[in-house]
């Protein structure tokens, strides 16, 4: 790999901690943003001269371009943005509270937006760089008890597709990661949970918490094999828009897409109906 500096949010655990842990072993400059000081201290000790801890709260926006004019300021580029941090938030849509509800949309959905908006003007400026959103295959195909969750991806992927056709003139790439379950905190240590109503017992909504028991056994996908082929990616050219990991997510995604094109097909005459 050429050597590079990468800025990843959210590097304290999942995909955030593994790509930090693999672009440092080769030799790669990592500024990673943590919310709390007691994290990653180890990689601190280990990288002094390539590791950059930032703390960081991605729902504030001001925060986000004053982090990013500091780190301009020492390293004068980066190469490639991982927008990692985020979070999954389970329950029926009427479970959640307004403060759930506007808390994921302001980690996943508008702190990624923010982040990308803040540091196109120095990418812009380079005439080069890499954009990595880390996203779901959640963001394609959705499941009952996960409706915030999937409007955050839904809406991230949407805002990305548009962004990397403005971006692509100024050889800026634009990447969608679209992983299946993962053996990462995501699933079993930070999944936060709607207070469950009786009413949605039995119900397609509390699917989920058979998803996050271990006991019923763990994700399929290993988180480090994955953090691999994402930092691979970033030297891929053209950029991959999107990049499904994970033989289920790919199984998944394949067949809620067909189906929605042959539902799509089945309505060319209600849609002509309307034209003039």
């Amino acid at each position: 790999m050429k050597k590079q500096t990468w800025l990843i949010t959210g590097v304290s655990s999942g995909f955030g901690l593994e790509l930090t842990k693999q672009l440092l072993a080769n030799g790669q400059t990592v500024i990673g943003t943590v919310r709390k000081d007691t994290t990653v201290q180890d990689l601190m000790a280990q990288y002094p001269e390539t590791f950059d801890r930032e703390f960081l709260d991605v729902t504030d926006a001001t925060g986000i371009k004053k982090m990013l004019d500091k780190v301009y300021e020492k390293y004068g580029a980066i190469d490639v943005l991982v927008n990692n941090a985020g979070y999954g938030l389970f329950g029926a849509a009427e479970e959640l509270t307004d403060q759930e509800a506007a808390k994921i949309i302001a980690t996943n959905l508008t702190g990624s937006i923010q982040m990308i908006r803040a540091v196109t003007p120095f990418m812009r400026e380079q005439q080069a760089g890499r954009i990595i959103q880390i996203s779901s295959y959640g963001g394609q195909v959705a499941f009952a008890g996960n409706s915030m969750y999937h409007a955050t991806k839904w809406g991230i992927e949407g805002f990305c597709e548009s962004v990397a056709q403005e971006l692509a003139p100024f050889n800026i790439g634009v990447t969608i990661v679209e992983p299946s379950d993962t053996r990462t905190e995501f699933h079993y240590v930070s999944a936060q949970v709607a207070e469950l109503m009786p009413e949605y017992d039995n119900n397609p909504a509390h699917a989920f918490l058979t998803m996050l028991d271990p006991a019923n056994g763990l994700a399929a996908s290993d988180p480090e094999r994955m953090a691999t082929r994402i930092i691979e990616s970033a030297a891929i050219e053209p950029a991959l828009l999107r990049m499904v990991l994970g033989s289920q997510a790919l199984d998944s995604t394949i067949q809620t897409l067909e189906k929605r094109v042959a539902d799509f097909k089945k309505q060319t005459e209600l849609a002509a109906s309307t034209d003039f």
